[in-house]
């Protein structure tokens, strides 16, 4: 018994085990919830969660308390972004990435900035800025929807592109596999590491920490701009509260996937079996008719059971 209880507390076997148990939950309620079709479409919607907590990984991994609060706030904008510079041209598409990368970077320098510079810490910071997004938002629609999906990014998203898999899905692959070669492969990863695990001593080790931890963020936005200008592509259209929907969601999946919060510990490949999880929960959910308040009640209920069941692996730090 104590050998299968060690064994499901391994992040990705127990994600996998619940995916699958959720499937076949899902196709006792609704018949046809398990077929390949409806599979496909929600790993569209898992690549797009997935591709949110790839930055939100590398902060958490960091440390310091370090969870990125604003990412639904630059999703909504960039999703925004990308549809008036777009509206519905293909011609826009590379000028659309080009504004929401920017975006994203400079909310996440931002972000990073007041972290290392101001010592805010980084949940009253990300926290700060979600609500400075907020407000940036209603004043430059005023809530209301606005530009249009170009028609190639919209096939992308929802199409198939090779062997029967839409482009959104191969991104979210290759996403992942550069994400373990960044983490396991290059001395900025390791570094990421370093001062996840114990900043001070990496910091007398010569890591360039405070360099490090706004990249950090800068990379959390820019992954909340890339998932933002994808959402455009999934609805066909920007809404000003597109991004609000997936900030404890992007958490959730990073934890479950066995990163620890006091960071230093953890990697990518585990966020995304959560990520697909977690869509699948919420599919069942909305079988159930819960609204989307009784959904975020149940995800922040998950995302305490799984600080009990894994345990945080050691104090987080002050």
């Amino acid at each position: 018994m104590s050998r299968f209880l060690s064994f499901i507390r391994q992040p990705i076997i127990a994600a996998l085990v619940l995916i699958v148990l959720l499937l076949y939950l899902g196709q006792m309620l609704s018949p046809g919830f398990a077929s390949g079709g409806q599979i496909l479409r929600l790993l569209i919607v898992a690549s797009l969660l997935g591709i949110i907590a790839a930055g939100q990984n590398v902060v958490i991994l960091g440390g310091r308390e370090g969870i990125d609060l604003s990412v639904g706030g630059v999703i909504s904008l960039s999703a925004i972004i990308a549809g008036n510079v777009m509206n519905g041209a293909d011609s826009g598409i590379l000028p659309a990435i080009a504004a929401c990368l920017a975006a994203g970077g400079f909310f996440g320098l931002l972000n990073g900035l007041g972290v290392t510079l101001l010592r805010i810490p980084p949940l009253v910071m990300t926290l700060g800025m979600l609500g400075v997004l907020q407000g940036l938002l209603v004043v430059i629609r005023m809530g209301i929807p606005s530009g249009q999906a170009a028609p190639a990014l919209s096939r992308f998203v929802t199409q198939p592109l090779a062997f029967g898999i839409p482009g959104i899905i191969w991104l979210w692959i290759a996403i992942g596999v550069l994400m373990a070669l960044m983490l396991n492969r290059t001395v900025f990863g390791h570094r990421i590491y370093a001062i996840g695990s114990n900043e001070h001593a990496a910091y007398m080790a010569g890591v360039p920490v405070r360099l490090i931890r706004i990249a950090l963020f800068m990379l959390s936005g820019m992954f909340a701009a890339i998932a933002g200008l994808c959402l455009l592509g999934y609805s066909g259209t920007s809404f000003a509260n597109v991004g609000e929907q997936y900030m404890l969601p992007s958490i959730i999946a990073v934890v479950f996937g066995g990163t620890s919060l006091a960071g230093g510990k953890g990697g990518y490949t585990g966020t995304m079996a959560g990520a697909v999880l977690l869509v699948i929960l919420q599919s069942i959910l909305t079988t159930i008719n819960i609204d989307e308040s009784g959904r975020q009640m149940v995800f922040g209920a998950t995302l305490l059971l799984l600080m009990m069941f894994y345990g945080r692996g050691r104090a987080m730090r002050a």
